[in-house]
């Protein structure tokens, strides 16, 4: 892995990386740059400063966000209210007692909370309540646990359960992956890139921007150790170093289930 790496070192890898795996993807992020800025006061011989004159520059003012309420309205995203309330109703005692999370703590990991698609016929009632569809995944048994909350009443609607089923990665589980990654034998190619590209020690997670996609066994494609991907939960991340380059990880796999990592055969 690391002479593959080291050819890459300061380029940018992530596309081809990332176009190998339907599950994850690039965003390109524009930064704020003085487009727009008015920049002519200081161009002009004898400029007046600020606070003088018509065409004076006068100092910026920023404006806080306004508060978010605790409940929104129609089809608004959900408040951080509303997630909350929607995560404390889906967690009864029976899944936080005996669901375990990503890092074996108390309570089912939580992957995601969106609002719900309307039922039929409340598409344009104004007064149609607010449901929240929650998921969580269990470690303790590799179960997928979904469940839609009527955030006006404070009930749970509907409850599923799935083994299998491997939605996306959250930010918690890429988190945790690279953890165990960087623990493991496996890591030591990815700690001596990270070293050579910033001369520092690779220690944690938070040292890197990571993402991730779910990974499943293919008959023939993997070592027998990942052969339970897909009913595990099995995830490949794509590494980079913070203002720096990407690093190629893709032939490792990290099962979260098992708390174990592997590299994959190379045919």
């Amino acid at each position: 892995m690391r002479e593959t790496v080291h050819r890459h070192l300061g380029k940018l890898v992530a596309g081809v990386a990332l176009a190998t795996v339907g599950t994850a993807a690039m965003v390109a992020i524009t930064l704020p740059g003085t487009a727009g800025a008015d920049t002519s006061a200081g161009a002009r011989g004898g400029g007046t400063r600020a606070g003088e004159g018509p065409d004076a520059v006068r100092p910026g003012v920023v404006e806080q966000a306004p508060a978010e309420g605790g409940k929104g309205t129609g089809r608004d995203p959900l408040t951080d209210d509303e997630i909350r309330r929607a995560e404390k109703i889906a967690l009864n005692r029976q899944l936080l007692t005996t669901g375990e999370n990503v890092d074996g703590g108390r309570g089912p990991q939580r992957l995601s909370v969106d609002l719900a698609e309307p039922e039929p016929g409340e598409a344009d009632a104004p007064a149609a309540p607010r449901r929240a569809d929650i998921a969580f995944y269990d470690y303790k048994n590799d179960t997928l646990v979904t469940k839609t909350v009527d955030l006006d009443t404070g009930k749970v609607e509907r409850t599923g359960t799935q083994r299998g089923v491997q939605p996306p990665p959250s930010r918690d589980e890429n988190a945790e992956a690279a953890r165990l990654l960087i623990a493991s034998p496996l890591g030591a190619g990815l700690k001596a890139d990270y070293k050579d590209a910033t001369g520092k020690e690779l220690t944690s997670p938070d040292q890197l921007l990571l993402s991730g996609g779910i990974y499943r066994a293919a008959p023939g494609a993997q070592p027998a150790i990942l052969d339970q991907c897909g009913v595990h939960r099995c995830v490949r991340l794509f590494t980079k170093v913070r203002n720096g380059p990407w690093i190629d990880t893709r032939s490792l796999v990290i099962d979260l289930s098992a708390r174990k990592a592997a590299a994959l055969d190379r045919g």
